[in-house]
């Protein structure tokens, strides 16, 4: 297939980027405008293969902006691209151009008919806030795709997005009722229903004739239209032609799928729909893949809302994932290959029950007994549906550059041939040497698709080219769609014409000469096409190679080195998600692609790989991406590709201080495990900083700490009581155990030792002292050296630490912690930095103070004497790291064994404290908003004698310096729990 892609080297795309055009867009818009390289690098890819760096990057705050946009990049002769979520998987948000990202300021509710069950929205609106809005009036706009915690409804009008309940609700171009539009020279219209609003054309004369044009465009075409048009739901390949010869068209619908080349869109009318109040599901079990291909006729027949395929990768892999593991072994029962998950909806509880008992026959007379799994509870369902929206990365989440590759991601065809046709492509893989990853939308013959291949390869190449060939006849012969879902972009406009033919691919093109005859919108996509194996336009072009640090600071090994971890992020964008887990929280607070996980990931990869120009990798500007992570660890659980951007930040700033040196502040921080001791003995003075506010703003101005905030009082520090034990003092049974003195708790908070002792005391633990071999400075975790990115001095003590320690885990003792980041530490770093088995011994060895106490509680080997405390409420906020490793049921089982305490666990990102940066003069502003998020009102409720329960250190401080509340870690609430001797 021909494709007159515009090189790189044109004279038009060249000097785009230049400070003349740059300086007029800062001037036409209120919003930023923004022309650096790393802002660039941040938009060059979506969650496709592709990478196309563009020449600006325009965050618009009205439609006054995307049309002063629109014109000065007219007067500039530069394409135009709007964005959304950036979570598209064929290329479509990228190019060489001006990119618009509408998410960050343009996405907000135009009109709201409540009655009518109509919604008017910006196009940046993410489809999850969107239902958060109307779900309390009982409705909600059914087209949902996975990625709707981030997806935005312009994106999805786009793409004519459809997702899991398409069966029932139909896509986007179902449920769109009218957009308003900018032409490529910023010149407004509008588009609807014809009969409605008169021709159904809002605007001038000009957007009167194309409307006329285009329908009679279409009417020219017709007989062409009902011979070529696949007959599946799933097409949304091309322009929507067929939408313009119904009886009453749509003429919004020509512009629905359009892929941002015809126009740019400023407003979105969706049709909502109603809340059904009731959904069951039932998880069908099966020994083969075909056997449930085969089924899914039969299933789609008991008119269910969806059904969706989760395939044995997905199985096999998200049970190697702590996120996903306990959901799956609760749906799964012995071995399948693969599941259909079949939701059912509507107003009657007992007939949707009765609905899983005609799946179950169903299941038997296709030979499959007692082969659903009911799950008629909303909690079950929710997690499974996570599961599912996972899918995609969960297949991804395999290390190595051997990928799951998008380019036949979606295509549909007729159910009846959906078991040949998944047997043809599995051949065609096995011919190339490759395998393919399966789920999804079984329900319409969408099943997403991905062949594992490595994109750094030209080989690989090359067999995608090949095996995009043979899919796209495939699709033909099967009477299919080879864009069922995801839309054209560059993956697969160069499929247009074989699926469509040769004589509606120049009506398409006369539809975007039509509408952008200056081809600004968004060019080579869907209509004279880039070329999908352009290897010049791929993130991994040729030539790409990744400078590895000269002497890494942690061990990459498992990661295949530092560049195979940084290039696990495949940009799907689950970390812009807002409500829900706790990643991504200075995103959350800031909205800024550059304060997320993927837009840091990006940044360091374009700089390890030298596309952002010589040492960027040790630059102020990466220190900046960087600067508002707070290592909350999210990313490492919430992410399925398991992207670990806390430990990325420890091997960049050990680099970045090497070149420029390290400030006070870090020192100070970095260095308190070592003055703690002669702190506590200066406590009367150091003390002072509080009270008297021009030492704080000294310290201001000095170190960087905020004058705005307290810092937590110096006492006399924890001892431990009795003498030293030696190794053979260790019985080697369950009550052995090393409390672990962490310095936050031992040098501020001692009574929260104290407590623990107690508490492990009465539960019949042996509590054993142990010192390092050499000084008397207390044993520490080095987390305050990692905070700063000096691991030459946490991995000494580390070691110092471990020689200590170890002896007595081998004995057969456990070490138990307060606080979260310390103890976590030797889970978790302590790998890194001194990887081996002895590191890996003591990690499996470490427990948190409620692990502990819940594992042995659950066993029935101790028990502890606790009050009943009167239906007293407690408020549970969760550290950032006890959620990372999963410890957060931990705190909440012992909690809810206290006899008489109502636990209400707050959902809640992170507090906003996160160590040291909360103290920032910097940073201080960015930590109180994202306890602001939803810590700080959900405590601003709380009755004058609720309990607060925090186990970080640093979640206490923010709850007090924000609240004037005091939280208290849980052994303290066990500790005055405890009935009296």
């Amino acid at each position: 297939m021909a494709a007159t892609a515009e090189p790189a080297t044109t004279p038009r795309a060249a000097g785009r980027n230049g400070a003349g055009l740059a300086r007029r867009l800062a001037e036409a818009v209120r919003g930023e405008v923004r022309f650096d390289a790393f802002t660039r690098g941040r938009y060059a890819t979506d969650a496709s293969i592709y990478q196309i760096m563009p020449a600006g990057v325009v965050f618009p705050k009205s439609k006054a902006d995307i049309a002063a946009t629109l014109k000065v990049a007219a007067e500039h002769d530069v394409p135009v691209i709007l964005r959304g979520g950036g979570t598209s998987q064929n290329g479509q948000p990228i190019g060489r151009g001006l990119i618009v990202d509408c998410s960050r300021h343009f996405n907000g509710i135009l009109a709201y008919d409540l009655q009518a069950g109509t919604i008017t929205v910006e196009p940046g609106m993410v489809l999850e806030h969107l239902n958060a809005r109307v779900k309390a009036d009982g409705w909600f706009f059914p087209v949902e795709p996975s990625t709707a915690s981030r997806c935005t409804i312009g994106g999805m009008a786009g793409n004519n997005s459809c997702g899991a309940r398409s069966l029932r609700f139909g896509k986007m171009s179902d449920n769109v009722l009218a957009l308003d539009a900018l032409f490529h020279d910023g010149e407004p219209f509008g588009f609807a229903l014809t009969g409605n609003d008169a021709s159904g054309v809002r605007g001038s004369a000009r957007a009167e004739d194309l409307a006329a044009r285009m329908l009679a465009l279409a009417e020219s075409e017709r007989e062409e239209i009902l011979a070529m048009y696949p007959r599946v739901q799933r097409r949304v390949g091309g322009y929507n032609l067929d939408a313009l010869i119904e009886p009453r068209p749509n003429l919004a619908h020509l512009l629905v799928g359009s892929e941002g080349t015809l126009a740019a869109t400023t407003s979105v009318t969706l049709k909502l729909s109603r809340l059904p109040m009731h959904r069951v599901m039932g998880v069908c079990h099966f020994p083969s893949f075909r056997a449930a291909m085969e089924t899914t006729k039969a299933i789609v027949d008991l008119n269910p809302v969806a059904v969706e395929l989760v395939d044995n990768n997905v199985l096999v892999l998200g049970a190697d994932i702590p996120l996903f593991r306990t959901t799956l072994a609760d749906i799964t029962r012995g071995r399948p290959n693969c599941l259909l998950l079949t939701e059912f909806a509507g107003e009657d509880r007992d007939a949707l029950l009765g609905d899983l008992k005609r799946l179950d026959a169903c299941m038997s007379d296709h030979g499959f007994t007692n082969a659903v799994v009911e799950v008629p509870e909303p909690a079950r369902q929710r997690s499974v549906w996570e599961v599912r929206e996972a899918c995609l990365n969960i297949m991804m989440s395999t290390k190595g550059d051997a990928k799951p590759v998008s380019f036949i991601e979606d295509c549909a065809v007729p159910l009846e041939h959906l078991a040949d046709y998944t047997d043809a492509v599995t051949d065609v893989f096995t011919r190339h040497g490759t395998r393919g990853t399966w789920y999804a939308h079984a329900s319409v013959g969408c099943l997403h698709v991905r062949p594992i291949l490595d994109m750094k390869q030209g080989g690989d190449v090359a067999k995608m080219r090949s095996i995009a060939e043979e899919a796209s006849a495939l699709v033909r012969r099967f009477k299919g769609s080879y864009s069922g879902e995801h839309g054209d972009g560059i993956s697969r406009s160069e499929y247009v014409e074989p699926l469509f033919g040769a004589r509606l691919t120049r009506a398409f093109e006369a539809v975007k000469d039509g509408f952008d005859p200056d081809n600004r919108l968004n060019p080579g996509k869907i209509v004279r096409p880039l070329k999908m194996d352009d290897r010049s336009l791929m993130r991994f072009a040729p030539g790409y190679a990744v400078t590895e640090p000269v002497k890494p600071a942690l061990d990459w090994s498992d990661w295949g080195g530092f560049g195979g971890a940084v290039e696990m992020c495949n940009n799907n964008g689950t970390c812009r998600k807002r409500v829900g887990g706790a990643m991504c929280p200075s995103y959350r607070a800031t909205g800024e692609e550059q304060h997320l996980t993927r837009g840091r990931a990006n940044s360091l990869r374009l700089a390890i790989s030298g596309q952002l120009g010589p040492e960027a990798f040790t630059s102020h500007e990466m220190k900046r991406t960087l600067d508002l992570c707070v290592s909350c660890k999210a990313c490492r659980r919430e992410c399925p590709t398991g992207v670990d951007m806390a430990k990325m930040k420890v091997e960049f700033l050990h680099h970045y201080h090497a070149r420029h040196g390290l400030p006070l502040k870090e020192r100070l921080v970095g260095e308190l495990p070592r003055y703690a001791g002669v702190a506590a003995m200066l406590a009367p003075l150091l003390n002072l900083r509080n009270r008297v506010p021009a030492l704080a703003r000294l310290a201001e101005r000095v170190a960087g700490i905020s004058a705005r905030r307290t810092l937590p009082p110096w006492r006399r520090p924890w001892r431990e009581e009795g003498e030293a034990a030696h190794p053979t003092d260790v019985a080697g049974e369950f009550r052995d155990i090393i409390l672990f003195g962490d310095t936050f708790n031992r040098a501020f908070e001692r009574e929260n030792l104290e407590a623990a002792e107690r508490v492990l005391l009465a539960a019949g633990y042996r509590l054993h002292k142990v010192f390092p071999h050499k000084g008397k400075r207390p044993l520490c975790c080095g987390r305050t050296y990692l905070a700063s990115g000096q691991t030459d001095k946490a991995r000494a003590e580390a070691r110092r630490t471990l020689d200590a320690l170890l002896p007595f885990v081998r004995a057969g003792a456990r070490i138990v912690g307060l606080e979260p980041s310390c103890l976590l530490t030797f889970r978790d770093e302590f790998a890194a930095l001194l990887p081996g088995e002895d590191s890996a011994r003591l990690g499996q060895s470490s427990l948190l103070f409620e692990e502990l106490l819940a594992a042995d509680l659950a066993a029935g080997r101790i028990t502890l004497p606790l009050a009943d405390q009167g239906g007293r409420v407690a408020h549970l906020h969760g550290h950032c790291h006890q959620k990372s490793f999963g410890a957060m049921g931990a705190v909440e089982t012992v909690l809810r064994g206290v006899p008489g305490l109502d636990v209400r666990v707050i959902e809640s990102s992170c507090c906003g404290m996160a160590g040291a940066f909360g103290y920032g003069r910097d940073t201080i502003d960015v930590s109180f908003a994202m306890a602001e998020l939803s810590l700080f009102p959900a405590l601003r409720k709380t009755g004058p004698d609720d309990l607060v329960i925090a186990d970080g250190t640093s979640c206490r401080h923010q709850i007090h310096d924000g609240l004037g509340l005091e939280a208290q870690h849980v052994a303290r609430v066990l500790d005055g729990a405890l009935k009296a001797a």
